[in-house]
């Protein structure tokens, strides 16, 4: 999880970034991702120092037998779950008891290490048996983390954004520490069927950009001020939670 005083630093420069980018025009985005590596550097490798502050488990080792840590928060759960500015995205039955909603940066290292390292087990044991159901929102600490997540909502339906944000997080080392990350981009939306021309119109969509500074802006009503943070069933958890944990927490809600 990013600290309190690496958010702090983030934000600050996030919203420089953000101001300029509204204030002289969006079509600059690109050059923004050309100019900010040290934005998108610091994001991506803030994990570093505190890895083995996380207690991550091996994904293939079952999920069970810690205790659920205590939620630092709670928030009414029909006001998390009501229309935002961007449609949720389900993975797993929508219908399943117990909802997942994180919200994440994808330059965010303890994100991709959730992902990586129990994200996994949880989908294999919780949310395709049907028993909970994950929602990934948008939190993006800088241009880099913002040009990702549009470039997942662009790729055209619920399942190729999903693998997008899968991708972007397995390659996150590539293209989120790069010198020229909208060449390390484009090389990794190829793979999801982007042109070059599809890629830029895409980073010029003010529309889907102001969608997710909304959404943003909407999670830190809710507390959020660091990622990767989970609402499960309304409760706030941060940090990169280990799979037992994580699963503690599901089958906390399931009884």
């Amino acid at each position: 999880m990013i600290g309190i005083s690496q958010y702090s630093r983030q934000k600050a420069i996030s919203s420089r970034a953000s101001r300029k980018l509204r204030g002289r025009g969006f079509g600059l985005l690109l050059l923004a991702l050309l100019a900010c590596s040290a934005i998108g550097s610091t994001s991506a490798a803030a994990q570093s120092a505190t890895d083995a502050e996380t207690g991550q488990t091996d994904a293939s080792s079952a999920p069970a037998g810690a205790e659920a840590p205590e939620p630092t928060a709670s928030v009414d759960i029909t006001e998390l779950m009501a229309e935002g500015s961007l449609p949720d995205i389900v993975i797993g039955d929508p219908d399943a008891p117990v909802t997942i909603v994180e919200y994440a940066s994808m330059t965010c290292g303890h994100c991709a290490n959730f992902h990586e390292n129990s994200y996994p087990a949880i989908k294999a044991n919780y949310i395709d048996a049907g028993k909970a159901k994950l929602i990934i929102r948008e939190f993006p600490f800088d241009p880099r983390a913002l040009a990702a997540f549009m470039l997942a909502r662009c790729t055209g339906d619920d399942a190729k954004r999903t693998a997008m944000i899968d991708i972007l997080f397995d390659k996150q080392d590539e293209w989120a520490r790069a010198e020229n990350a909208s060449t390390a981009l484009l090389n990794i939306a190829k793979l999801a069927g982007f042109s070059q021309t599809s890629f830029a119109a895409c980073l010029n969509n003010k529309e889907l950009q102001q969608q997710i500074t909304l959404t943003q802006e909407r999670g830190q009503e809710f507390g959020v001020d660091a990622t990767p943070t989970f609402f499960v069933n309304g409760d706030k958890y941060t940090g990169s939670l280990p799979a037992d944990q994580m699963a503690a927490i599901i089958e906390q809600n399931l009884q």
